[in-house]
């Protein structure tokens, strides 16, 4: 057996730079795309030399924070279907304990994401190094432990030839898709710089490739005799129809039957916005036309998601229809005693396709459908277009100014563009209103619902698709908690746009504060000046431009749709500005659980009360 002698740090990076992929469509990629990297003492002479010699084959990117950068592999990872990751290294101490936020989105939303923090000697000699966490009764724990419960794999390598089964367990487990999510290779910093014999085949990895697990005869049977006996049934679309991307099986399937389809926010994109059996986003902030369905379903057809509450109206709004859910994941697929088709979302539904023949939804409830589809698309244009007269704008007709500009270049949004937010109001307006025609143009991180994973997404969403327009819509709130990446795209030369809309504090949580009862406290900015305090007077366009950035605050929707016209045609990162109001939102969703007080003095917050307690009676239990 040829062996090279190398350090562990060296034989990692040598083995990610030589991984290649074979797409979904059949392309070989590499399957790494790079490294985000903050240096420290925990990583900068192992993992530093060793990336440094292989920057023409594996790029490594310098970033300003380590949540952010990890953030923006997530992003890179969603915008690629999960087909490609990027490793993320940091030092030891905070540099590591920077990734668990991060790590905890991957998880949440079933994304890959390589995490090689540094940590503390192996050897033990130099205890307590700087940064070092000292457990008075567990003599192996360090911050990196951290990372057991936000992972999908975790391993301490203590020794240098533990990365020859590490290294290819974590990918295994991130290219698997029941089980893909984010992987952590805890790296002591004295291990990463101990040599050993590396076999020259770890070097020369084997082409990876996709599974697509089919589905159990019996199970599909039984799926198949459950469709049969609908009438009335209704697709639910989750992310899992966009990682397998199963769109062109999930509108031969939907057309085939006369099956209307309503979008969670990992599914959105799944069909084109204006299909006519496309009735748009289902759930607490989904869309009039969609919910009303969805309360009259018999039979939920949920293929690839996990069922979130905001997808389900926390288990209200389809609670008496029969469930079936077709789910690469068991635990997903058997949810809520769901009838369970565990497979790949399109090649489950193109199992299902010949044991369908001549079965079709009721034809009255086909054009129903075809009907709210068409109604909500009107009622979308009418919202998105209005120009507010004497008043703040709201979302609405800020998504509606972004879109349009599209045009003035003669350009579609719904293909150009890339619409991304995570935290706020700005999910729910952007899941009822934002018009997707291609598939991943809607990019939503609502698993975690993460504040400050807008920038650094936006950042990952141009490394992966160039060719778009990485829009980045955040609220002034989101923004505040991380925005550095602004700055590393314009380092990368990666341009994004970015809007942030300023209502002057977290206006969705005073809403909801409001809604349960409570008075408005410790939300809105001007509500939070103590004695001796001052008003926030942030000037986010100063701030945007002294991070490198071309940047305005535009005074109403007007001027938006210009910037944005001369945005689209600039070269480098652009930030855009405009002031809003948080006490007008699009009306659509549903209920949703938000545990209130048994027992309060307010009346406000009792009559809340009595209205949760009712609307639990409508939950399937």
């Amino acid at each position: 057996m040829k062996t090279q002698r190398l350090t562990l740090a060296q034989a990692l990076v040598k083995h990610l730079a030589a991984l290649r992929i074979e797409t979904h469509d059949g392309q070989i990629q590499p399957y790494c795309g790079g490294v985000f990297t903050i240096f420290g003492h925990g990583n900068v002479a192992g993992m530093g030399e060793a990336l440094v010699a292989e920057r023409d084959r594996l790029p490594t990117f310098r970033a300003h924070n380590e949540q952010t950068m990890a953030h923006a592999a997530i992003a890179y990872a969603k915008a690629s279907f999960r087909e490609r990751i990027l490793a993320v290294s940091t030092s030891i101490g905070p540099g590591a304990t920077n990734l668990v936020t991060a790590a905890a989105v991957a998880h949440v939303n079933r994304l890959p994401v390589l995490l090689l923090p540094g940590d503390v000697f192996a050897s033990r000699r130099p205890d307590p190094v700087l940064q070092q966490i000292e457990s008075f009764a567990q003599g192996d724990v360090s911050a990196s432990d951290c990372f057991r419960p936000v992972t999908r794999y975790f391993d301490r390598l203590t020794r240098p030839e533990h990365i020859l089964t590490a290294l290819p367990r974590a990918i295994q487990m991130m290219t698997d898709p029941a089980n893909c999510g984010p992987a952590c290779l805890s790296l002591p910093q004295d291990v990463q710089a101990m040599a050993f014999d590396c076999p020259e085949s770890f070097l020369q990895p084997e082409l990876l490739r996709f599974r697509r697990p089919p589905a159990d005869p019996r199970e599909l049977a039984s799926a198949a005799a459950l469709l049969r006996q609908a009438r009335q049934p209704l697709i639910v679309v989750g992310g899992g129809v966009l990682y397998s991307q199963a769109w062109d099986a999930l509108r031969a399937f939907a057309e085939a039957h006369g099956v209307p389809v309503v979008e969670s926010h990992g599914g959105k994109s799944s069909l084109p916005w204006d299909h006519p059996l496309n009735l748009g986003a289902i759930g607490v902030d989904g869309i009039s036309g969609a919910n009303e369905l969805a309360r009259s379903a018999d039979l939920v057809f949920a293929v690839g998601t996990r069922l979130q509450d905001f997808t389900t109206g926390s288990h209200a709004l389809f609670a008496h229809a029969r469930l079936l859910s077709l789910n690469v994941q068991p635990y997903d697929a058997g949810k809520w005693s769901a009838s369970a088709l565990v497979a790949d979302a399109r090649t489950g539904l193109e199992q299902l396709a010949p044991l369908l023949q001549g079965w079709a939804a009721d034809p009255a409830w086909t054009e129903r459908a075809r009907r709210n589809a068409a109604a909500t698309n009107a009622r979308i244009q009418e919202l998105t277009t209005q120009l507010p007269q004497g008043v703040l704008p709201y979302d609405a007709e800020v998504i509606g100014a972004v879109r349009d500009s599209a045009a003035e270049l003669g350009l579609d949004s719904g293909v150009q563009d890339v619409a991304l937010c995570a935290a706020g109001t700005l999910p729910a307006e952007l899941h009822k209103l934002w018009r997707a025609s291609k598939p991943g143009n809607y990019h939503m991180e609502y698993g975690y619902s993460c504040m400050g994973y807008e920038v650094a997404g936006g950042l990952g969403v141009k490394m992966a698709r160039p060719e778009q327009e990485s829009i980045v819509f955040v609220g002034d709130g989101s923004y505040m908690m991380a925005n550095s990446e602004l700055a590393t795209s314009l380092l990368l030369g990666k341009k994004m746009i970015v809007v942030i809309l300023d209502n002057r504090g977290y206006g969705c949580i005073e809403r909801l504060q409001l809604k349960t009862g409570s008075p408005s406290f410790n939300n809105m900015l001007d509500d939070c000046v103590p004695e001796g305090g001052e008003r926030s007077r942030i000037d986010f366009a100063m701030h945007a431009r002294a991070m490198g950035a071309d940047s305005v605050h535009v005074k109403d929707v007007a001027e938006l749709k210009a910037a944005m016209v001369k945005a689209r045609a600039a070269k480098r990162t652009q930030v855009i500005v405009i002031d809003t109001t948080h006490t007008r939102i699009t009306d659509g969703g549903c209920w949703w659980e938000v545990a209130i007080p048994e027992v309060s003095d307010r009346a406000e917050v009792q009559q809340a009360r009595a209205g949760y307690e009712q609307a639990q009676q409508g939950q399937r239990l």
